[in-house]
């Protein structure tokens, strides 16, 4: 059974309920970022869904020179401080260094390891290091029984606040496929496992100059991961993903959300948080 974490005002993992990880790619402004969590919140309190917000200040690993990364660290913090103090919700960004993930750490509940970044030393042990909850992506180029040396790292960093993340494995090029073998195997490292329903729908690099992506995907690979089991869902989410400036073709339209959480629910209430082990 999962260890059990807490985060903010409440608790994920083990037989706790099913958690939501939401909020667009990256923050394009207060108002923006205010207005998307406070609509997401008040759906996940509808459904009594414990809501973690996510943005992130600065996306790294854009395709080209020319995409939008976001509005920096200072300022993306002090917006991420804003959603926490207004809305009174925990908020998760990512984090791309040791640096970042100290100084980030001051401000957020959860620091997230971006997946091409999952095996860098320095950086997890900078994230366990601030007391924070750290949520480790599953690299596109790992197995899920790979991340056991993740874990260690942050275990021996000196934190079991974790969760793990899966999103997508490679597939040839321009592709991703999700083995939902991955979370049963990633669960019994023994901590809460997220399954990412936007991101395992991207085609990385699939625009050219840009990565694309299949959002009429994320339905039924969110609800394969509800009856597969896990802890919680993750989703980029936004008010008009056609227009966002960052992984826009594979986030869930705002409006579209309620009903999907609504299905997931069902299928997570006749499932559980994963089957019984055969031997």
């Amino acid at each position: 059974m999962p260890y059990d974490v807490n985060v903010g005002p409440f608790t994920v993992g083990g037989t706790h309920p099913h958690f939501l990880i939401a909020g667009p790619c990256v923050i394009e402004s207060e108002g923006h970022a205010l207005e998307t969590a406070a609509r997401i919140a008040e759906i996940a309190r509808a459904l009594k869904i414990p809501y973690i917000f996510k943005s992130s200040y600065d996306k790294a690993n854009r395709t080209s020179n020319a995409s939008f990364r976001g509005l920096g660290l200072q300022e993306g913090l002090r917006i991420l401080r804003q959603v926490k103090e207004q809305l009174k919700v925990p908020v998760l960004t990512d984090v791309h260094s040791a640096e970042e993930a100290t100084e980030a750490g001051q401000a957020v509940d959860v620091l997230q390891i971006p997946a091409f970044l999952c095996r860098q030393t320095d950086l997890l042990v900078a994230a366990a290091r601030t007391g924070r909850v750290v949520n480790v992506k599953k690299g596109q180029f790992l197995s899920p029984w790979e991340m056991s040396n993740v874990v260690k790292k942050l275990e021996d960093a000196g934190t079991r606040r974790m969760f793990l993340t899966e999103r997508g494995t490679t597939f040839g090029y321009n592709n991703l496929v999700v083995d939902m073998r991955s979370l049963p195997v990633m669960r019994r490292l023994g901590y809460p496992v997220v399954f990412d329903a936007t991101h395992s729908v991207q085609l990385p690099g699939g625009g050219g100059t840009a990565s694309s992506g299949q959002r009429e995907f994320v339905p039924p690979l969110a609800s394969a991961a509800a009856a597969a089991g896990c802890d919680g869902f993750f989703m980029e989410v936004h008010p008009t993903p056609d227009t966002a400036p960052s992984d826009g073709p594979n986030m869930v339209p705002l409006h579209a959300l309620k009903p999907l959480l609504e299905r997931l629910l069902r299928i997570c209430a006749a499932a559980g948080k994963g089957p019984e082990p055969l031997v």
